[in-house]
């Protein structure tokens, strides 16, 4: 056992999906086949299932940077590192430490070893004592149990132990598809990407609806939006943009309702029409950017009169975030640069200069009396065209093996 090579892979751990007692096998089987798209063409050679943890076992030839980069897109991690894997004795050990050390300069150190199911017939503080010593020997540093420059940590399976030091916190949430699908309305804002990756962090995949007014304006707010699921597809691999023509639409609304009105007669109409896809692709609830407050179309009273006129949830994630905590958030996922370029979207057209932020149900409903909403909620699903997106593309099928 102990004549082995220190092979190189990457030790993946989750949180949450270790809460999830009988459907753990579940997740985990869609963690690793999330792992394996995301690593695509990156040197990944088999994902294996240990207890507590993923291992995607590496070619010789895998490339680093590039794998880390992708892993870190992948929810349901807690944390990840590039490590060493060996038969668990002890010159091994010795072995893979000062491996992954060499050519590595550190002024302070720790060893932090844990057995699991306590097999290894050293005991975790003499493996810390004597990897210690070991590494004092043969390199320049010094021992610094509570901030140290560097952490060797040493994992030890039953049949199998790993070596590694440069552990990388993971995305955390859920792995994206064990919570089934949602239909975003994605505007091109700040606010509704970060809503559609909140999603995507529960588990959810996106199907993207975006309303347009092309030919009224330029296609802008549609080459911004498809950008913006370049960026949200990296999580789940494939997703769809569904782009409704809107602008006629809102002709028609125009010119047969009030103008303080027309902005939720608009909200309720883009819901009906986003349900009807939603329903068409098997999606179980719509997803908004709204927060409560932000704007006109956003008081209570408003969101009300959009919520009742669709049979299926209406999902607002970030109903109680503030404006200043959303943009820093898309910072964080990458969509805050793309969403503040200029563009025209619907909500510039023919939006009155005072619309109603308190509008009644019988206000409303009266507004809509004078449109055929039947025939604009299905002319709108008729337009609408679907684009697919894919990240990365997946040259090969990797094989997930390990427990069931």
């Amino acid at each position: 056992m102990g004549a082995r090579s220190p092979s190189a892979c990457v030790v993946v751990h989750y949180h949450e999906i270790s809460l999830k007692g009988g459907n753990r096998p579940l997740f985990l089987r869609r963690l690793g086949r999330n792992l394996l798209q995301a690593t695509a063409a990156c040197g990944v050679r088999a994902v294996r299932r240990l207890p507590g943890r993923l291992v995607l076992d590496l070619e010789t030839d895998a490339d680093l940077p590039r794998l880390r980069d992708r892993i870190a897109t992948v929810f349901g991690i807690a944390y990840f590192a590039p490590a060493l894997s060996i038969p668990p004795d002890w010159a091994a050990v010795q072995a893979a430490v000062l491996q992954l050390l060499e050519g590595r300069s550190f002024e302070s150190f720790r060893i932090t070893a844990r057995r699991t199911f306590k097999v290894f017939p050293m005991p975790s503080d003499e493996i810390n004592r004597e990897l210690g010593a070991l590494v004092l020997r043969h390199f320049p540093t010094r021992v610094n149990l509570t901030e140290p420059a560097l952490t060797v940590r040493v994992d030890l399976l039953p049949g199998e132990g790993f070596v590694f030091v440069d552990r990388v916190a993971g995305p955390g949430g859920l792995p994206v598809g064990v919570s089934g699908r949602v239909a975003v309305l994605l505007s091109g804002g700040i606010d509704s990407p970060v809503a559609a990756c909140r999603l995507q962090k529960r588990g959810c995949e996106l199907e993207l609806v975006h309303f347009h007014s092309f030919p009224y304006l330029p296609d802008t707010s549609q080459r911004k939006v498809r950008t913006l699921v370049e960026r949200l597809v990296r999580h789940q691999f494939a997703a769809r943009l569904w782009l409704v023509p809107f602008g006629e639409i809102q002709r028609e609304v125009v010119l047969s309702v009030a103008g303080p009105l027309r902005v939720v007669v608009y909200r309720r109409l883009m819901a009906r029409i986003g349900e009807a896809i939603a329903q068409r692709t098997g999606a179980l609830a719509l997803v908004t950017g709204e927060s409560l407050g932000q704007v006109a179309s956003q008081t209570l009273e408003n969101l009300a009169r959009t919520t009742e006129v669709v049979g299926m949830p209406i999902l607002r994630p970030l109903i109680g975030t503030d404006k200043e905590e959303i943009i820093r958030e898309a910072r964080a996922i990458g969509t805050y640069e793309i969403s503040i370029e200029p563009d025209q979207d619907c909500c510039t057209l023919f939006v009155p200069k005072h619309p109603e932020t308190r509008a009644s149900r019988e206000a409303v409903e009266a507004a809509e009396a004078r449109l055929d909403v039947a025939r604009l909620v299905e002319a709108g699903v008729a337009g609408a065209v679907a684009e697919s997106f894919r990240f990365p593309p997946v040259d090969a099928v990797v094989p997930v093996s390990g427990e069931p």
